[in-house]
C-alpha cells in the first residue's frame, strides 16, 4: 500500500485529501514570483519567473503548486501567486493574427516568438483568439503558442 501511494504521489495520480492532480494553464500574477525546486521558501530558488508567464499546473499541494513553464521545465510556486486570467507565447517567429480563425481572413497583426499574448476566448477549431498587449485582438493557430 505504502509503495503504491507514494508512486502514485510522485506519477501526480494521487486522489486523497491535501494532494489533487490538475492538469491545466494558469499564469503569473501581477508581480515576478521566485519557482523553487520543492514546496517550501526554503528550498533552492529555480530562477524568478516574470509576470503574466504561462505555467501548466502539474500538482497542487497544500498551499504550493508544481508547475510545468514552456522549455518543460518543473519547479514549484506559491499557488497564490498564479491567477486564472490565461496568457499565452508565441512559440514560432512571426505568428500572424487574424481576423477570424481562418487564413484566408485578414490579417490584424504579427507577433515575433516568446511575445506574451492574453487569451480572450477559448480554443475552438485550433484556433484561439488573442489580445496583444496594444490592444489589438485576433487569431492564432493553436500549434503557434504556447499555454492552451
Amino acid at each position: 500500500m505504502r509503495r503504491s501511494l507514494i508512486l502514485s504521489v510522485l506519477l501526480g495520480t494521487a486522489s486523497w485529501s491535501g494532494i489533487a492532480q490538475a492538469l491545466e494553464f494558469r499564469s503569473i500574477g501581477a508581480s515576478p514570483v521566485i519557482l523553487y525546486d520543492a514546496p517550501s521558501t526554503k528550498g533552492g530558488k529555480v530562477y524568478v519567473a516574470p509576470r503574466g508567464m504561462p505555467v501548466e499546473v502539474i500538482l497542487t499541494y497544500g498551499t504550493w503548486s508544481k508547475v510545468r513553464d514552456m522549455g518543460g521545465d518543473l519547479s514549484w510556486v506559491e499557488s497564490k501567486e498564479l491567477v486564472a486570467r490565461r496568457n499565452v507565447v508565441v512559440r514560432v517567429a512571426n505568428v500572424k493574427a487574424h481576423s477570424a480563425a481562418d487564413e484566408a481572413s485578414s490579417l490584424v497583426f504579427s507577433a515575433d516568438k516568446n511575445v506574451l499574448l492574453e487569451m480572450a476566448e477559448p480554443v475552438s477549431s485550433g484556433w484561439v483568439k488573442v489580445k496583444h498587449r496594444d490592444g489589438q485582438i485576433g487569431y492564432v493557430k493553436v500549434s503557434e503558442v504556447w499555454g492552451v
